[in-house]
Formats: C-alpha cells, sequence, structure tokens
C-alpha cells in the first residue's frame, strides 16, 4: 500500500502539474490527507521542485464557520488572503489540489450561506482563478480516501473500508505494482488525442441526447468550438493532466443553444450538501425549470448562485465501458463519478474550448456563445441505453454513441 500511495504522488506531480526543475508547487490539501500532502512534499523535491507550499483546510472547521459565523463575516475576504496565492502563480507556480470530501459534509448548514460565502470568495480570487481556467499554470486534482467518505462508498466493509477505497482509487487511475504508472498515462493520453481529433473533425453544431431516464436534450456547439481530453497544454506549451482520474472528451457549448429536459444519473455532491433524483429543463440555454427529490435548496443555490450559472459551460462525452463505470461504485465525489458518465457542467466554460479562445477577451468569447461565472459545477447524466448523436450545419446526423458505448470511428480509446 504505501509504495502504491508513493507511485501515485509521483504520478499526481510528474504527469498532473509535470512539476519542472526549480518550480514552486503549490499544494492545496485537506487535513484529512495530510500523511499524503507529505508524501507528496517529499516526492516533489525529488523530482527537483525548487520549493513546496502547503496550505491545508479543514471541512470539519468550515462545517463550524457555517453553522456560527454570519453571513457578512462568511463573506469577509481580506486581501492579504488572494494576495498570498497570487505571488507564487505570478511567479509561475503550479497547483495540485488534494481533496478528500466526506459526502454531505454540510447537510446541516444553512445552503444560502454557503453559496455567498462561495460566492464572494470566487469574486474576490478571480484574477487567480484565470490562471487555471485559462491554463496559464499548470494544474491538477487528485483525491485522497478518507474514513467517513469510505464508509458512505463502501457502508458494509467496517474496518477494512479505507483500504477498499484506495484499492479503488488505486484502479480508477491505473497505479499498480507491476507498472509505471507515468507511462501508463502518455499512452492514455495518446488515445485521447486520437479521439479529440476525430471528434474535431466533424465540427457539429448540436449534440442530441436521449435516454429512457426521461433526457431529451440538444446542445448546441459554438463555431471554433475544440474537443479536448486526456492531458491539456499550458499557453507556453507544457502538457498537464488537470484531473487524475479521467476518462472524458469535452468541449463548450453555446451559451444561448440547449434546449430539453436532462435527468441526472448520480447523485451530485454540492458544497458538501448532497443533491439526489434531479433534473434541469433548458430554454434557449437557460434553465427554466428544476426539481430534486432531495436537497433542492442546494440545487437552487447552484443555478442562482450568479448571472452564470443557470446556463451550460461544458459537455462532456464518457463511455460507459470507462473504468470507473466498470467498477461499479458509486464515489459521492465528482471526480470519480463524472468519469463514469456523460455529464454537464453548470457554470464557467473552458476558454481553451474555443478556437483562439485564450487570446480573446471575456466579452469577445460571450459573443461566440462561450459562458461566463463564478462557478464550474459538472453533474452526471449518463446511463446504458444512452444515444448522442451530432449533427452538423447541414443537418446531417452522425451517431456518436449508442447504449452509452462510442461507435466508430470515436471507440478509438476502447
Amino acid at each position: 500500500m504505501n509504495e502504491l500511495k508513493r507511485k501515485y504522488a509521483r504520478l499526481a506531480l510528474a504527469c498532473g502539474v509535470n512539476v519542472q526543475k526549480g518550480q514552486t508547487v503549490m499544494i492545496n490539501a485537506d487535513v484529512q490527507a495530510a500523511d499524503f500532502a507529505a508524501l507528496l512534499c517529499e516526492e516533489a523535491y525529488r523530482l527537483g521542485a525548487g520549493e513546496v507550499v502547503m496550505r491545508y483546510s479543514d471541512e470539519r472547521v468550515s462545517r463550524l464557520h457555517y453553522l456560527h459565523q454570519d453571513e457578512q463575516m462568511l463573506c469577509k475576504v481580506r486581501p492579504w488572503q488572494i494576495d498570498s496565492r497570487l505571488d507564487y502563480l505570478k511567479e509561475g507556480a503550479c497547483v495540485l489540489h488534494v481533496i478528500s470530501e466526506t459526502p454531505g459534509a454540510y447537510a446541516d448548514c444553512d445552503a444560502a450561506k454557503i453559496s455567498a460565502a462561495t460566492l464572494a470568495w470566487a469574486r474576490a480570487s478571480k484574477e487567480g482563478q484565470k490562471y487555471t481556467m485559462d491554463n496559464i499554470c499548470a494544474w491538477s486534482i487528485v483525491a485522497v480516501p478518507n474514513a467517513r467518505w469510505a464508509a458512505k462508498v463502501f457502508a458494509d466493509a467496517g474496518s477494512e473500508a479505507v483500504a477498499r477505497l484506495w484499492q479503488a482509487v488505486f484502479d480508477c487511475v491505473y497505479v499498480d505494482a507491476d507498472h509505471d504508472p507515468v507511462q501508463v498515462w502518455a499512452k492514455r493520453n495518446a488515445m485521447f488525442a486520437k479521439r479529440v481529433e476525430r471528434l474535431n473533425a466533424h465540427r457539429f453544431a448540436t449534440l442530441h441526447f436521449t435516454s429512457t431516464l426521461g433526457t431529451d436534450l440538444r446542445v448546441g456547439l459554438p463555431q471554433g468550438h475544440r474537443w479536448e481530453g486526456g492531458s491539456e497544454k499550458t499557453q507556453d506549451g507544457r502538457w498537464f493532466n488537470a484531473n487524475l482520474p479521467t476518462e472524458e472528451v469535452f468541449t463548450m457549448p453555446h451559451r444561448l443553444k440547449t434546449e430539453g429536459i436532462v435527468y441526472a444519473s448520480k447523485p451530485l455532491d454540492h458544497h458538501g450538501q448532497l443533491i439526489e433524483d434531479f433534473f434541469l429543463e433548458f430554454k434557449e440555454g437557460k434553465v427554466c425549470g428544476y426539481d430534486a427529490r432531495k436537497g433542492k435548496a442546494a440545487l437552487r443555490s447552484l443555478i442562482e448562485f450568479d448571472e452564470g450559472s443557470s446556463y451550460l459551460g461544458e459537455v462532456a462525452l464518457v463511455p460507459q465501458d470507462s473504468a470507473i463505470a466498470r467498477c461499479g461504485l458509486l464515489f459521492y465525489n465528482t471526480l470519480f463519478d463524472e468519469n463514469a458518465s456523460c455529464h454537464l457542467a453548470l457554470g464557467d466554460s473552458y476558454p481553451s474550448c474555443l478556437e483562439g479562445g485564450l487570446t480573446l477577451r471575456e466579452e469577445e468569447r460571450k459573443k461566440q456563445g462561450a459562458n461566463q461565472s463564478m462557478t464550474h459545477v459538472d453533474f452526471m447524466f449518463g446511463t446504458a441505453d444512452l444515444c448522442v448523436k451530432g449533427i452538423d450545419e447541414e443537418g446531417r446526423e452522425t451517431l456518436i454513441m449508442e447504449d452509452g458505448l462510442f461507435t466508430e470511428p470515436f471507440d478509438c480509446c476502447s
């Protein structure tokens, strides 16, 4: 187990953020992942990092803040809290997020207060957020098990739950005793590149999704949209993998061209509150109706977060035979669950998914159809019977996915 953890740490650094010799590595970690964070620090220096900056958070303390502070205090952001991070980013640091979240950790907190505090921090952090959303720096997200998360995923495993969740995480990121995961991911990135190339060649204008769950959704795509998947590149040409694991290819929806209804196929843990059995209805790109069996207040806070949070910022395709889908687990963690299912994201779009998008101003991107928001939240809607058709400007249809699986020629990563 310890050797696998070390391999996982090296993968996060060498493949996730592709740390360069002499570079500063910023690690944002939950205190529940402190042991793994220390291992990351050790491996980062072995790879030649010049400095490792460790920042810890604690969801238990955050919960107490949400319960006892008033909204004005929660929304207070001090300049030094922003500037301390910006200093490192401006000097060329890479950013690694190490999440270790408990599903439903903030279930007894006021969703509106959480949303207000998150928005305040997002607005204050806009300059820093640009470094990741615009791929100015290399960044990545990995996850580390904790006891409460493991007990949710493996409710009947008792004391073995954490070890079983660790093994599931290793399986999802292709870490084992017999292979170098960095080499494994180099091959996977090459396969993703083939799928991306074939999707980009079709220049679809619309994607049409249908399933027996009730989904019947048409997602318009802007002219000049680009599919991406696997590794990405910073603006100065260094590759990195933003998510480990990843099984998706994704692109930018046109802000005003989504029509129909979509039913979520998995729960969504949003700001520590579970949203279950929900649907969204769209008209002219905007959410015009929604409901949830559980967590409707949290869903409302997401949709009403800001002006752009009721529009789509991402559409992603994931086959039902991905490694994460095959394991059959519900992780209650979007980093994993989104890679077992086709998904959409409410909120901000990725400028790199638009030709020349990284060099355009926000107003120019918006004119071309890009959505803008201070949030970006994925939710899953893929099913074993999902059908996805791509429709070009002349109305010609191409079957992209059938029964949740890619068709020829898009199944090149299978």
